[in-house]
């Protein structure tokens, strides 16, 4: 099998340590650069929402490969 057993578990892992990277990012660092349509910054509650989320799944796999 491609990438062995725990190959869901690390997917998981990378999108999610993603998703709360990026999240974070977008709030501490807006582009200095916007097209026609962009906002200015991100908006705060859904961003933080969606680090919340990619934490959760992040440690969730971490927890999941660390334990067997």
């Amino acid at each position: 099998m491609l990438g062995g057993p725990d190959i869901l578990a690390y997917l998981v892992l990378a999108i999610g340590g993603a998703m709360a990277v990026g999240s974070l990012g977008a709030i501490v660092r807006p582009p200095v650069v916007r097209k026609d349509g962009d906002l200015e910054r991100a908006p705060l509650g859904r961003s933080i929402g969606f680090a919340i989320v990619g934490l959760m799944a992040a440690l969730w796999a971490l927890g999941s490969l660390l334990s067997g």
